[in-house]
């Protein structure tokens, strides 16, 4: 790095495509032959082309994300004293945004985390204490959100059938994912960029899963590096799994799977249902909204600013459908097989390998027939294709139609969980466990590290309650039988 000091002055007037340098942390870094390589365009940098960007940098990108993708001679130097005075003060008196005036005030009424009996609780107080870019990134689901919404409905579906007279005075709730031992059969499924929530991002869930003896998986899109996650743990043997977005260019999928490697993670998770972005309307939708809001505080009348004048300035004003995080995809491989892309996968790396976003019964069995360790039935949240089958209906059919998928791969599934309960129906239905993502999301939300802790603590006071009630003393007593899929019990409102 050169060892001159920038003033704001000279860093302004590198703001064009063909010189475009970003101030990072007091730090000036010229990204002017980065712009065509960027995953999310070129023109969120040239938004902030000339300018501090930090804010928004931040909360998206993992730390050592400079550091892999600019050569050292483009980082410039530190910015001057002066400059570095000037921009702490345009911060400190900057206007507090409406919705960052609502996000404080409830803060300040944040119920105590001993009130949170069920993971509803802890999401309505996440709801209402995230920022609105935040929350609409987080809840967004494809289209009109169908999907996503049925995640949940379809374990109203299916109900149990107690056994009783059991005993049931010891309780053992643990069980083995890919021979890894785990308290619960639950795990933290895949959720990227954990910091738009809390400033410690990821690292909070990572020690919550560590402390109650569950299992993460870190997601590619996580807004702390995989180093960084991986030193978060609370042991050393503290097992971790990743899920990889393969990159269209195998010689950077392979170096991401050594790095992992080298960090000591447990497994990949190779995610299959997002080679492209869904259309996330909420998510996109929520730029516009916050406009609107602050149009609204101030008095001013938007609309007429809205009008386009022209073709020339709608295409001006065209919509980056790829909403906060979309964008991010344009370099993932759309052409992968199980013929090809699986072996390719075995032959560079030792790790377990598990496809996650399987979501029917044919897909099941091809992943079974290429030698995977498991599948993860998966829609992505309800976030990419609407009207895609809820997880839970996917297993029954599994079940139904080629229960020996089961005896040769172990399967999970995750969407939708909102209760112990859900997860003990997956089970009898021949899950090893389930998986959770926009739960501990919301929990990292809103109480920290210490939210993850009590979300795993209802689910395992939930679980260990239901096998209790089931006539269960270990989830290895949990079978088909114990279930019903029923067609006389009306949709019931899951949010």
């Amino acid at each position: 790095m050169s060892s001159k000091a920038w003033s704001l002055s000279e860093v302004a007037q590198h703001n064009t495509t063909s010189s475009c340098w970003v101030i990072l942390h007091n730090k000036v870094y010229d990204m002017t032959e980065f712009l065509p390589d960027h995953p999310g365009g070129s023109s969120i940098i040239l938004k902030y082309a000339g300018r501090d960007a930090t804010a928004v940098y931040d909360p998206i990108h993992p730390p050592d994300a400079l550091e892999k993708n600019l050569p050292p001679e483009r980082h410039l130097g530190d910015i001057d004293t002066a400059s570095v005075a000037s921009l702490e003060a345009a911060q400190n008196s900057k206007r507090k945004t409406k919705d960052e005036l609502r996000v404080e005030a409830a803060v300040a009424r944040k119920p105590r985390i001993n009130r949170m009996l069920c993971l509803q609780d802890i999401e309505d107080v996440a709801i209402k204490v995230m920022s609105y870019k935040t929350m609409s990134y987080y809840a967004s689901g494809a289209d009109d959100e169908l999907t996503k919404r049925e995640n949940a409905n379809a374990f109203s579906r299916f109900f149990f059938r107690p056994r009783v007279m059991r005993p049931i005075s010891k309780v053992d709730t643990s069980t083995t994912i890919l021979g890894f031992k785990s308290t619960l059969p639950i795990f933290v499924s895949a959720a990227g960029l954990a910091k738009l929530g809390h400033p410690l991002g990821e690292a909070n869930i990572t020690r919550g899963a560590g402390r109650t003896g569950i299992i993460q998986m870190v997601s590619s899109a996580s807004s702390l590096s995989v180093a960084q996650i991986a030193e978060s743990r609370v042991s050393p043997t503290q097992p971790l799994f990743f899920q990889l977005y393969k990159s269209k260019d195998n010689k950077i999928a392979e170096e991401r799977v050594r790095e992992i490697e080298r960090l000591d993670y447990n497994a990949i998770f190779l995610t299959v249902d997002a080679p492209v972005g869904g259309n996330r309307e909420r998510d996109v939708r929520a730029p516009f909204e916050l406009e609107d809001q602050e149009r609204e505080a101030e008095g001013v009348d938007g609309a007429s600013q809205d009008a386009p004048q022209s073709e020339d300035d709608l295409e001006e004003k065209s919509v980056n459908f790829d909403g906060t995080i979309g964008s991010s995809l344009h370099s993932m491989d759309t052409d992968m097989t199980f013929k090809e892309t699986i072996p390719w996968l075995r032959s560079v790396t030792r790790l377990p390998i598990v496809i996650k976003g399987v979501q029917c019964v044919e897909d099941a069995v091809l992943a079974a027939e290429a030698g995977v360790d498991g599948i993860l039935l998966s829609n992505h949240g309800g976030r990419q294709l609407d009207y895609s089958p809820p997880p839970m209906e996917v297993l029954y059919r599994i079940r139904k139609q080629r229960p020996d998928v089961f005896d040769k791969l172990e399967v999970y599934i995750d969407g939708g969980v909102k209760r112990g309960t859900d997860v003990l129906k997956a089970l009898c239905l021949g899950a090893t466990a389930v998986g959770l993502g926009r739960a501990f999301l919301y929990a990292n939300s809103a109480y920290g590290e210490v939210g993850v802790v009590q979300t795993i603590r209802i689910m395992q006071r939930e679980i260990t309650l239901g096998m209790r009630l089931l006539g269960v003393a270990s989830v290895k007593e949990l079978v088909p039988e114990m279930v019903e899929r029923v067609d006389w019990q009306p949709a019931l409102a899951r949010l």
